[in-house]
């Protein structure tokens, strides 16, 4: 498999709450229960729905990153941030990185080098962008 070059660029260091090791469907329904007392708005629950549909696409998806969003992306869940972490949901640090390749890159060069990248640390692609989150070593591969 040929890499062509690329170049990683650090862009910020966040914050996010990190799935434990427990991944199956009925978790995210049972979370759902457990979070809903916590939203009080319409705004809130189509949040929380579309959390719990991340989560579950994220299990479904069968990825060897962890789940996690940063902890500002889940603040509208007030003290159902305390409830997670009681559930063993982890602060950890993320760095978040941007993957720039040449313009001239293939659809197959940027899975070639996202192949090689997992060989090196663990990432997960950010939604809709060349970002990409990396995780601390030493975290349990998924």
């Amino acid at each position: 498999m040929q890499i062509k070059p690329f170049t990683l660029e650090f862009l910020t260091s966040e914050t996010h709450l990190l799935l434990p090791n427990v991944t199956s469907i009925i978790l995210a329904q049972n979370l759902y229960d457990v979070l809903f007392q916590y939203v009080i708005s319409p705004e809130k629950e189509e949040q929380l729905k579309a959390f719990i549909d991340l989560l579950e696409t994220h299990i479904k998806s069968k990825s060897r990153a962890p789940f996690s969003l940063p902890l500002s992306e889940l603040a509208f869940l007030d003290e159902g941030l305390q409830e997670l972490r009681l559930l063993n949901w982890m602060e950890v640090p993320v760095a978040l990185f941007r993957l720039s390749l040449p313009e001239d890159a293939s659809e197959d060069d940027h899975e070639n080098i996202r192949e090689f990248l997992k060989q090196l640390f663990t990432f997960k692609n950010k939604a809709d962008s060349n970002d990409i989150y990396i995780y601390p070593q030493g975290l349990t591969a998924y």
